[in-house]
Order: C-alpha cells, then structure tokens, then sequence
C-alpha cells in the first residue's frame, strides 16, 4: 500500500505557487537559449572555411535576435499611448520647393536605397520581385533606374542607387543590373542576412547544414529592419559617409510612389533645413478603410514610434483599426541621417520590436521567422519627423489589382515616374478587388483583359469567378462581376459599364 505524505505541498511537480511558474519559463528560455547556441555552433561546423568568420558574425546577430524574442514583453500597454503632439506629423504642402541653383548640391548629399529582396512568387513569377514589367515592359528595376538618371541628367548630380538584395534575389539581381552599365547612375548591391527558420515545438533551426541553395526554405531574409547592421556590415554606410552624403531615402522597390522628393530633400539639407538636424523622416498617408491594418505613428513614453498591428493587445484590435483613432499609416518611405545611424549602431542600441511570422513549410512543418520592421528604429532616433504626404506617393504594387491601376490610363509614365492622369477628377485610386482563383497570377491576369480598360471614372470594382474582358471597355461608378461556379462571364469589346452587377452566365462566341 503506497503512503501518502502528510504535507501533500511537497510533493514535486504538482502544487505550483506563482514564483514557480515565473521560474519555469526563466529555466525554459535559458535552456531554449543554450539549446539553439549548440545547434548553431554545429551548423558552422558545415560551413565552408573561407566564409566561417562571416557567418560566425551572422549567427551571432541571430542569438542577440531570439534572446530578445524569448524576453519580449508582448503587446504595448495601451494606456500609455500619449495623443501625438502637433509638432510630430508635419503636412506635406507646407513644405517649400527648394531653388534651382541649390539642387544639385543637395542631391550630393543623398543616396537612394530600395528593398529589394523580395520574389514574385504570390504574383505567380519568377526570380526577384522587381523584374515583373509593371508599364509598358518596363520593370520596377528599369524605372527604378529611370527615375535616379533623369535626377543625375537634369540637375548634374550623381545621386547613387543602392539595393539590398536577400539570398533570393541576389545572384538573379547581379545579372540583371550589367544591362544599366551605359546609364548615368552608379549602382551598388548588398546583401541582407540569411538567418534559419527555426521550428515551432522545438525553437532549433531546421536546416542541417550552411548549404543555403539545397535547402532553401530552411532559411529567411529576416525583414527590412535588418538593413541597419547589413548596410554597416557591407561597408557601404563608410563609404558614403566619407564621401559627405549625409542621407538616405529608403523604400520598397515595388512602391512605384516612392521618388526622390526635392522638397522633403529641401527641409533636411535645404534652405529649409532646422538648426537641430532631423535624423529620421516617416512618411506617413491619410489611412482609409483599404489601410487598417498599416503600422500608425503614436507617441509613448515621450517619443514617437510605429505602432504595428502585431503589438497591439487583441482586445485594442479595433481601436487600432479605427480611420478616426489613427489618422495616418506608415508608407515605408523613410529618410533616415547617416551619421545618426552610425551613431545608434556603434551605441547598439537597435533593439526594434520582433515580428514572429508563423510559416508553414511544404513539406507541413511549422516554423518561425523572427524579423524587425525598419520604420520600427524611429524611436532610436533624435529628432524624428512624420510628413503626411499626398497618397501618389504610396503605390504599392503587392498583387495583381494594383497591376490594373499601374498599367491603365489612370496614369501615364514620365521620366520613369507614374503621374496620375488630369482627367481623373479624384485623387484617390479606384478600390479594386480581383477573385483569387482566377486573377491572382499575372500571366493569367494578363490573359483576361484584350487590353486594360479605361479606369478614368472607377470608384470601385469586384470581379469574381471566370470572368473576360474585350478591347476597348470602359469602366464607371461601381461595377460588380461575379460569375458563379461553372459560369463565365465575357464583358464585350466597346463595352461601358456604369454603376453595374453583372452575374450569371455571359458568353460570346466566335461564329
């Protein structure tokens, strides 16, 4: 007959007090922490001897990362977000237009960098992000380029392009660039860090070696926040430093808004420019119903920062959706002080909030991504700045609806630069919404439409199920397509449509 202890609270493993529990996840985390060290100091044990020291240095970088993930406090505390002051969000059109004989030499000082490590894989593409031809067979790249040497011809100046490329996108993107080699712009490439997705029971890496191209969803680019260290670590930071520049424009490469702008230019080395110098510009847009779930400009704990979706307690959610709560969301257009990144680097005190991305791999297991966001480093800063600018300036092309826009008459191409045609009497774009299973790849996107109808007079489209479109349509007002399962819906050539639904079943068949 088992005994049973007087004191049942000795008995180990079962009566927790609080104290316990806290203890528990410290031991947890230190052993999660000891654990991942062991299995990466294996998995350099695989890497080549010429690239050892490199990867050593990267592999470090991911440690500091997961530490600061196991000791992530978790959401914000909500009550301490502070109304942001007046001073903090400065309006686009009060901003002045710099002299003609003074652009040249602020040009001087500026270097233009694009994220560009992304692939066309949701889109139904290829090889990196940016070689989709988006107008007129041009590619982000190609108008990329466009823009940064009409600058360099127009002023005289010599205004460098910069990608950041990831392990994706690198040895596709080196190729690509050697065609730019006649063009007045100097161009230069780094690459972000590689880090291993780590599995979601275990938090080890699941990649057995450093044979990154053998095993590539073994491994991840892990965001745009990771520029600071890449941008130091390439060497390029110095460089341009020693050369006097003093500022980066940054953007994504598929935001086809995001041009060198002469007159934020002009307020940070300009005839504009404060006695205190501003280290980092957010430029941030009047959010609508479409940009909910964007990062938002708050002020806490006496500083401004970006506010993500992820760090919001779940039952803020909805406040944090709210047009009228956050007036503005984040372009990720950013202007940041070279010198002030230095500076903040060799502080070290870069510790932006982590994002924990859960994936799903082909093979079913589930990882984590760990990244940061680059617009989350405001906070580092001395002198940060929200411009509110006008929405031209963000137009993100993520899927295959705003490819309609980008290539209809909505715009035309100028220098490289989409501007938005007069006849549009708004200066928002249309909403549009494309059904997933027939429109989200581009190639067969592209075979739907005889040609891009006129969008002059759009406020809104939904196509769903298998619809066509012939030459020459015209749409007006809002306009609703839905063919059901096992319809097909031809929109004819010459076709108007205004303020229509069109279901059901419409073919047009060739006699």
């Amino acid at each position: 007959m088992l005994s049973v202890p007087a004191d049942r609270s000795k008995v180990r493993g079962h009566q927790r007090v609080p104290s316990d529990t806290k203890e528990f996840h410290e031991v947890t985390k230190r052993d999660a922490l000891r654990q991942l060290e062991k299995e990466l100091d294996n998995l350099l044990q695989t890497a080549p001897e010429e690239k050892k020291a490199f990867l050593q240095n990267e592999m470090k970088r991911f440690t500091q990362l997961f530490e600061r993930f196991l000791q992530e406090d978790g959401p914000i505390e909500w009550d301490k977000i502070e109304k942001l002051p007046l001073e903090a969000v400065e309006d686009y059109s009060k901003l002045s237009a710099p002299k003609n004989d003074q652009i040249r030499e602020m040009l001087d000082k500026l270097v233009v960098i694009k994220l560009n490590g992304g692939l066309g894989t949701s889109m139904g593409c290829h090889g990196p992000k940016s070689v989709i031809p988006v107008r007129s067979d041009l590619t982000f790249l190609d108008l990329t380029v466009q823009q940064i040497e009409h600058l360099n011809k127009t002023y005289d100046a010599n205004v460098p392009l910069i990608l950041m490329n990831s392990f994706n996108t690198d040895e596709d993107t080196e190729k690509i660039i050697r065609k730019y080699k006649g063009f007045r712009v100097q161009i230069y490439t780094f690459n972000q860090s590689c880090f291993p997705r780590i599995s979601r029971e275990s938090f080890l890496p699941v990649a057995r070696d450093f044979d990154v191209e053998n095993d590539m969803e073994a491994w991840y680019p892990p965001g745009h926040g990771d520029f600071y260290e890449s941008f130091q670590n390439s060497g390029l930071l110095k460089k341009f430093l020693d050369e006097g520049r003093e500022y980066c424009f940054l953007s994504n490469i598929d935001n086809l808004g995001a041009t060198v702008d002469l007159n934020i230019l002009n307020k940070l080395v300009g005839h504009e420019r404060p006695v205190k110098p501003i280290e980092f510009v957010m430029e941030v847009t009047d959010k609508t119903r479409a940009d909910v779930k964007g990062g938002t400009l708050i002020q806490y704990e006496n500083k401004l920062r970006l506010l993500e979706i992820a760090q919001v307690p779940k039952e803020h959610v909805d406040d944090f959706k709210s047009v009228k709560t956050f007036k503005f969301f984040n372009t990720n257009n950013i202007w940041a002080k070279l010198d002030a990144i230095d500076r903040v680097l060799k502080d070290k005190a870069l510790s932006m909030e982590i994002i924990i991305n859960n994936k799903t791999l082909e093979n079913g297991l589930r990882v984590v991504q760990l990244e940061t966001a680059v617009g989350a480093a405001m906070k580092f800063f001395d002198g940060s700045l929200g411009i509110n600018v006008p929405r031209s300036r963000f137009l993100p092309v993520k899927k295959t609806s705003d490819l309609l826009l980008v290539m209809s008459n909505l715009y035309s191409l100028k220098s490289g630069s989409l501007v938005m045609s007069p006849e549009r009497m708004f200066e928002t774009t249309p909403l549009v919404k494309l059904g997933e299973n027939h429109f989200a790849k581009v190639k067969e996107f592209l075979g739907r439409f005889a040609n891009i109808p006129d969008l002059i007079e759009l406020d809104h489209l939904t196509v769903s199920g298998d619809v066509t479109f012939g030459r020459g349509v015209s749409l007006r007002g809002t306009v609703i397509i839905i063919a059901n399962h096992g319809d097909r819906i031809d929109i004819p050539a010459g076709a108007i449509l205004e303020n229509k639904i069109v279901s059901g079943n419409m073919r047009i068949l060739d006699h």
